[in-house]
């Protein structure tokens, strides 16, 4: 390898080693006679001095350049000791090698000089070198890392479903993929993986979990892409009272685990007509009601339908698989605007951290929800036939899914989920770096059967 240690790991027990570190200059200083650097990878920075014939040889180094360095490590005397660590030493420079010279960069990532949105998406790849960015997603990975050892404890069972799958009526704008060897038909992107874990809930999983990524063709917004990241579950043989439970408790290990911070549970409760009239939300921000950097609240019963002005119909609040309120059964059909569901939402500061519902597990209440919804018996079984057999055989099940990539934002303290993704795209949906969605060769549409009209 072309180091022995990282730039974050070496202290004043590591003093008269002889060590290499590898990295990318943070500063430069070069004096008439001797010179200093600070050398820095992810992990950390080491402060490095030239003697006399280093600092001449490297006199021309620039911010950014790679280099690897060989020296002898020393420590620092007490008063200048700033951190523990590798504010304990400096390595001695006894030989460089400048791995990459580089250009002038077209940013900076010391946050001194604030880059346009536009610079720093088409050239992602520096950006993310910044502390802020490193640490944004340094905090997204531990957010990760600390989920699935919480699911792991509680059983559930990480199954990975489907990416090309079949389109449906309901729900956000699908992205479709013109199947080849199947000339006029089209997958779609999954928007969710929920029938696909329906699915597994019939098949015996009974705690199923998948850090899923999602797609939807929507408009964008602060806390939205068109490709995003999701914690999805479900579970069988449960109630609300047993999600309610077990994902207060995951809050908790995951903000304990990743900042330190200790929850109060259980969380608030109230119903969608209760906030609705209080706040004239259902995503109500309670943090000056309640005092608390994080205040948590399930909304509960929300409508199982309303009316799109724009459909001229009935449409799912959620998705036409949620279970009616078993009271409200009766308006199913002549009233759907007194329907409530089972569904429930947790809201955090003012936005949804996630949501989900009880499922139908009956065949004929799932095919009575389709028929409220307008679609006649024959589209159901053409659109559902396979999830209405399936139900035949199903155990009671229920689930949810949180938007990891605003969970992340939330406890990151962001304003734009952008800063905790990797690669996103712009407030347009394009990704600026690739230039993409970009045309594509009349021989490849020739391929897929396609022809492109004006």
């Amino acid at each position: 390898m072309l180091r022995t240690h990282t730039c974050g790991e070496l202290s004043k027990t590591d003093a008269g080693k002889e060590v290499t570190l590898a990295g990318w200059v943070d500063s430069v200083r070069i004096g008439g006679k001797i010179g200093f650097l600070d050398l820095r990878d992810r992990y950390g920075k080491t402060q490095v001095f030239l003697n006399k014939d280093l600092a001449h040889e490297f006199r021309n180094l620039n911010k950014e350049d790679i280099l690897q360095i060989t020296g002898e490590v020393q420590a620092r005397p007490e008063n200048q000791v700033k951190e523990a660590g590798t504010g304990e030493i400096e390595l001695s420079a006894k030989s460089i090698t400048l791995l990459k010279k580089v250009p002038t960069l077209p940013l900076d990532m010391s946050g001194e000089i604030e880059s346009t949105e536009e610079t720093r998406m088409k050239y992602r790849y520096l950006d993310l070198r910044s502390k802020e960015m490193q640490d944004a997603l340094l905090l997204r990975h531990n957010l990760v890392m600390a989920v699935r050892e919480f699911m792991d404890q509680e059983k559930f069972v990480d199954v990975e479903t489907p990416l090309l799958a079949k389109s449906t009526p309901e729900g956000s704008r699908d992205y479709l993929v013109p199947a080849r060897n199947f000339p006029g038909s089209f997958y779609a992107l999954p928007q969710s993986p929920q029938i696909f874990k329906q699915l597994l809930m019939v098949a015996g999983f009974d705690r199923y979990y998948q850090v899923a990524r999602c797609l939807r063709d929507e408009d964008l917004r602060a806390d939205r892409q068109p490709e995003f990241t999701q914690l999805d579950m479900e579970l069988s043989f449960i109630d609300e009272e047993d999600i309610y439970d077990i994902m207060e408790r995951l809050m908790v290990y995951v903000f304990q685990k990743v900042l330190g911070v200790e929850l109060k549970t259980p969380f608030r409760r109230m119903t969608y007509s209760e906030v609705m009239e209080k706040y004239g939300s259902d995503k109500p921000d309670l943090r000056k009601e309640t005092g608390e950097e994080y205040a948590f609240t399930w909304v509960t019963d929300f409508p199982l339908f309303e009316f799109s002005e724009e459909e001229n119909r009935f449409v799912a609040v959620h998705h036409p698989f949620t279970a009616p309120h078993p009271d409200d059964m009766k308006y199913l059909h002549d009233d759907k605007g007194k329907v409530r569901s089972r569904a429930y939402d947790l809201v955090l500061n003012g936005f949804e951290l996630g949501g989900g519902s009880i499922r139908i597990h009956d065949q004929q209440v799932q095919a009575e929800v389709f028929r409220a919804l307008g679609l006649s018996e024959q589209e159901a079984q053409e659109k559902f036939g396979f999830l209405l057999e399936a139900l035949k055989f199903a155990p009671p099940h229920g689930g949810l899914a949180f938007g990891l990539d605003r969970w992340a934002m939330l406890m990151a303290g962001k304003e734009n989920i952008r800063e905790v993704i990797a690669f996103p795209k712009n407030k347009e949906g394009r990704d600026l770096m690739m230039d993409c969605p970009a045309k594509v060769r009349d021989e490849q549409l020739k391929e897929l059967h396609l022809k492109i009209t004006k």
